[in-house]
């Protein structure tokens, strides 16, 4: 049987703790942004040491780590893009996402060194395009989200190997072709193409008649939904044979604003199903609880973007209200030494667990632990005590330390989630 070679699994980190989140749920690489010059000004984003500390973390792991550079920057900005650019050279990432080919231009002169790889927002859709790229020194190309599977095909045939081209394969997705829009800053003064989007598409709109503007009427729903300039959320799992088979060399994950937790359950439900096609690609299925984690997080109704469906005849437009909410985030696993028990435990402290609190656990919830490599699994909290050993009804407070007991074991960093009761 011929092994398979797995595309990279490209996961958003908008902080350390999304980043540390990524690795260990099962990114091959993140990609992140720093105070400037990046896409999603609304994330936290890293400073200068953060992202060297961010960079070396990443690289002791054997991972790679891509930074954003991918807004428009005006012509007095020029000097600061230029220090910025230098000092990324410093820091050695192993690649920077550009969308301008100012940028590329500069980062070419000053840190010929770093791997360019061509944003989204330039909208490659052709071998053309994409061969025009590649002929400028882009190493990686991350195509247009509006492209079908056989765009893709079409324009690995064209590329030399040594190109690679990465696509989105999960996440949010704009009505605006390739994140091109102008709403934002029409309606709050904040320009989307320098970062700043406040995603006027996601509202709700009522029109007004010229002579009697005090009776709005409401955009009524048709064929296409009330919110009509509102995307769905792309989620491409259930085609992880056709995506691999396409030649994408990296699957890109959405979500640099999202939390920890979403960075995690979705790292973790596609590094499930790549490692599941290739240990068995002739008889590899599709495992249905890996939709399940996904349905877990905060998400607009799903979709597989334009991979299979024309725009034209698909735009993919959602047709509830906001986002369908995630599970909630319980808590997440400490380390922790037995002979570190407080003395009221360590007698009896098989499956003793110590946790660090993220949302309210009372005892007789239902909860799940998330493991890498894992779906969640389920459990009922029947004790909790307190840093110090006490028992303790609840965990009311946000970060505060507590134990319970778990039927299974627990490694730092698992995640407990609220569950649903068990059905009787």
């Amino acid at each position: 049987m011929q092994k398979i070679k797995l595309p990279e699994l490209l996961s958003p980190a908008g902080n350390l703790e999304k980043l540390k989140a990524a690795l260990r749920y099962g990114a091959d690489a993140v990609y992140v942004g720093g105070l400037r010059f990046g896409m999603r000004s609304a994330s936290q984003n890293f400073s200068a040491e953060q992202l060297d500390e961010a960079i070396k973390y990443t690289h002791e792991r054997g991972r790679r780590l891509y930074v954003t550079v991918n807004t428009l920057p005006r012509g007095y900005e020029y000097p600061e893009l230029r220090r910025y650019l230098s000092a990324l050279g410093e820091l050695c990432p192993d690649g920077i996402i550009v969308a301008d080919l100012g940028v590329m231009t500069e980062a070419k002169k000053l840190i010929p060194h770093i791997p360019i790889h061509i944003s989204t927002q330039t909208s490659i859709v052709s071998p053309a395009a994409a061969l025009a790229y590649a002929s400028l020194g882009a190493t990686r190309l991350v195509l247009a989200r509006e492209l079908s599977l056989e765009d893709i095909k079409e324009i690995r045939a064209a590329l030399p190997r040594e190109i690679e081209i990465e696509a989105f394969v999960h996440g949010s997705m704009c009505v605006s072709y390739s994140g091109r829009c102008m709403l934002s800053n029409f309606f709050s003064g904040r320009d989307a193409n320098r970062g700043q989007c406040t995603q006027p598409c996601r509202w709700n709109y009522v029109l007004y008649e010229e002579k009697r503007p005090d009776q709005p009427l409401p955009i009524e729903q048709d064929c296409h939904g009330t919110y009509i300039m509102s995307s769905k959320d792309m989620c491409t799992i259930e085609h992880i044979p056709e995506l691999v088979e396409a030649g994408i060399n990296s699957f890109k994950i959405e979500g640099r604003v999202k939390s920890a937790y979403y960075t995690a359950v979705v790292t973790n439900a596609y590094r499930m199903a790549l490692d599941a096609y290739a240990a068995n690609p002739e008889g590899y299925t599709f495992d249905s609880a890996l939709m399940g984690e996904l349905e877990s997080v905060s998400h607009r109704e799903y979709c597989t973007g334009y991979y299979f469906d024309d725009p034209l005849k698909a735009p993919q437009l959602t047709s509830t209200v906001g986002y369908i909410r995630d599970k909630a985030y319980l808590a997440s696993a400490e380390h922790v030494e037995v002979d570190t028990l407080p003395d009221t435990l360590s007698q009896n402290a098989d499956g003793l667990y110590l946790f660090c609190q993220h949302n309210k656990l009372c005892v007789g919830d239902c909860a799940e632990v998330i493991s890498p490599g894992k779906v969640g699994r389920a459990f009922t909290v029947t004790e909790l005590y307190d840093a110090e050993g006490n028992a303790i009804d609840a965990a009311p407070h946000p970060s505060m330390k507590f134990y319970t007991r778990v039927p299974f074991p627990v490694l730092e960093g698992d995640i407990m989630r609220a569950a649903n009761a068990p059905q009787i």
